[in-house]
């Protein structure tokens, strides 16, 4: 709920994202384990386990500063423009880690901890400097796939992950049309997981909201055997004060047979009474009959994250940010999660398999969704277009997202006014039909369309102009068009298990962006330098769709 930022200017350089994963690289060098592996965590039905058989129960904080708000009419939710990277300081780190152990936790949601500390991470794929599927203009597309792989590649050696989270309060109440876009994301990134022999769980964190939506969206995530979510997360603030013992019971009837592991990806309500928080709903989640349904839960949160007038904060920083004071919302959680004990019922070995949920059925205007889901993104087919085309996007400079969207519109709005469409880019969760360039970098998808009014203006100069933004390629065939390169290297849609993705080369080409190396999983870029130092493949990060001619940049997300 409280970190799902957008960000479109100032965008990031791949340099700045090289940067970063450099940075993560370092942090968790530092905090290597010294004391052995954490347990490994698996899910067993609705059931989390360790390896030594033990029940599982996520016992923990978010863990991230509150970005920059700025109110305006393209931010009705008052949504963060800009993150604060808490974890790339080990200094940092070192100083909030003995209050995560006064905490008595196992467990943040952040980008990592201190393995020795028997502190596990959820990890939110949709990283600063990562991508993220948009609410409104969902798609699944080749530079948010990489970015996600990515990511996993650099944290996949640490052993305290528990599980990557592939969104945040993407789907809502008013616009589901994402929810087959976070299908295929899981879809994808457990194929991969399961590809490096890894033991992450694939996560969701969820909105709240009426009854039948939360129902909807939780089954739609666990109606697939090979696309389910093994993580379902609510972020849930029913619970207020010292409220009734029997606030949870509508919920837990409802998630009673639920087919895989749910808990509370944020909860702890501070617009109600009494204050400080009192955290009474702790010892009645982490006892029967709640952990027949849930395993446990992330209290929201370590840092100042002000909503509606309301600090959810329990640590306040020093003006130098060398020392930490916390108040007493963090002492009486502190109180209540030292006083937990866990369950250890059922046994792993008697946990009953519960049936998947059915695939809830469109019904308009609620839940307004396909059963179809995007296929796989491509690289290399998305690749081998580019290389086709006969008009380029040229970024004049390395700030080009925003420009991305607008041209976007601009060029379709051109082809469509010339007789022909814009179908082969756009993708659609209302009625499952997805173009086949769709699952392409945003580049490319400007291009093509580019490409399609060239040609539809009999290829003359001034059609492959745009203001300066776009260039002929002078090594596309003239007798190819866009829509017969699409034909030729777009296969028919299908899923398959996504390779390592292409390498990020900082700096090369004429843009200075990063390009891919070509050599990498059979993907090339556009010639003649026309975008080869930006082309796809997660060098545009966080661009995410465009349907009706508008590109969303919903750029971060973290619970």
């Amino acid at each position: 709920m409280r970190f799902r930022g957008k960000l479109s200017v100032p965008q990031i350089t791949q340099a700045m994202v090289n940067l970063f994963v450099l940075a993560v690289a370092l942090l968790l060098a530092v905090f290597a384990p010294i004391t052995g592996a954490l347990p490994k965590v698996s899910r067993v039905g609705k059931y989390l386990y360790t390896e030594d058989g033990n029940r599982f129960f996520i016992k923990g904080i978010a863990y991230q500063t509150q970005g920059l708000i700025i109110p305006g009419p393209d931010n009705p939710l008052n949504q963060p423009s800009t993150y604060v990277d808490n974890l790339a300081d080990p200094a940092a780190c070192a100083r909030d880690l003995p209050f995560f152990q006064k905490l008595g936790i196992n467990a943040i949601r952040a980008y990592s901890a201190n393995s020795s500390a028997g502190i596990y991470v959820i990890l939110d794929l949709t990283l600063p400097l990562n991508g993220s599927i948009d609410t409104t203009q969902p798609a699944w597309s080749t530079n948010t796939l990489d970015q996600y792989l990515r990511t996993i590649d650099a944290f996949e050696k640490y052993d305290n992950v528990l599980a990557y989270n592939i969104g945040n309060e993407v789907i809502s109440p008013t616009a589901t049309q994402s929810a087959p876009f976070i299908v295929a994301a899981a879809r994808d990134i457990r194929a991969y997981l399961n590809s490096i022999s890894s033991s992450a769980l694939v996560g969701y964190a969820a909105i709240d909201g009426p009854s039948s939506f939360v129902d909807d969206e939780a089954d739609f995530l666990a109606c697939s055997a090979t696309a389910s979510v093994d993580l379902f997360g609510l972020n849930n603030y029913e619970w207020c004060g010292n409220a009734a013992n029997t606030t949870f019971d509508s919920m837990n009837r409802r998630f009673a047979n639920y087919g895989v592991a749910a808990y509370f990806s944020e909860f702890g309500s501070e617009n109600c009474s009494p204050n400080p928080r009192v955290w009474t709903e702790i010892p009645v989640m982490y006892s029967e009959p709640m952990t027949d349904v849930w395993s446990g839960g992330l209290a929201f949160s370590y840092f100042s994250v002000v909503s509606r007038g309301h600090d959810f904060g329990m640590a306040t920083l020093s003006a130098d940010n060398k020392s930490v004071t916390t108040n007493a919302d963090f002492d009486n959680l502190a109180a209540k999660f030292n006083g937990v004990t866990f369950v250890n019922t059922p046994a792993k070995g008697t946990a009953p398999t519960p049936t998947l949920p059915n695939c809830p059925a469109p019904s308009p205007p609620g839940w307004n969704v396909s059963n179809t889901i995007p296929p796989t993104p491509d690289d290399a087919a998305c690749g081998c277009l580019a290389n086709q085309l006969s008009c380029l996007f040229q970024p004049p400079t390395p700030d080009y997202m925003k420009l991305v969207g607008n041209l976007i519109g601009i060029a379709c709005g051109l082809v469509i006014q010339a007789g022909g469409t814009c179908n082969d880019i756009s993708s659609s969760g209302v009625s499952g039909t997805y173009g086949p360039v769709g699952m392409c970098d945003p580049t490319i998808k400007l291009s093509y369309v580019m490409s399609q009014f060239y040609e539809l203006n009999n290829r003359v100069d001034a059609a492959c102009s745009f203001s300066g933004n776009a260039t002929a390629n002078p090594k596309a065939n003239p007798s190819i068009l866009a829509s017969a390169a699409a034909s030729s290297c777009m296969p028919s849609p299908r899923v398959f298990t996504p390779s390592p993705p292409p390498v990020l080369v900082p700096g090369a080409g004429g843009g200075g962006n990063g390009s891919t190396d070509n050599s990498h999983n059979g993907s090339s870029g556009p010639p003649n330098g026309g975008m080869s130092s930006t082309v796809s493949r997660g060098v545009l990060v966080g661009l995410t769709g465009a349907v009706g001619f508008v590109v969303g940049a919903m750029v971060w997300t973290l619970a």
